[in-house]
């Protein structure tokens, strides 16, 4: 079966977004946008379904 990865990675986020909405735990009175909750939870969340991220401290810059 053939496949594009963009199809992953586009979709994953929009998935782990509708989990946190679905699972309370981005869930407020009014609207916001996802900047507005706990980033936390969706971070861990994109680990565990093969989107790993890092942060880097002090990258090199290019001139």
């Amino acid at each position: 079966m053939e496949s594009q990865a963009i199809s992953y990675t586009t979709g994953v986020p929009a998935m782990i977004g509708a989990m946190m909405v679905v699972t309370g735990q981005w869930k407020r009175p009014g609207v916001f946008t996802t900047d507005e909750f706990d980033p936390d939870p969706y971070m861990e969340a994109l680990n565990r379904c093969g989107l790993p991220w890092v942060v880097e401290e002090n990258p090199v810059l290019v001139d």
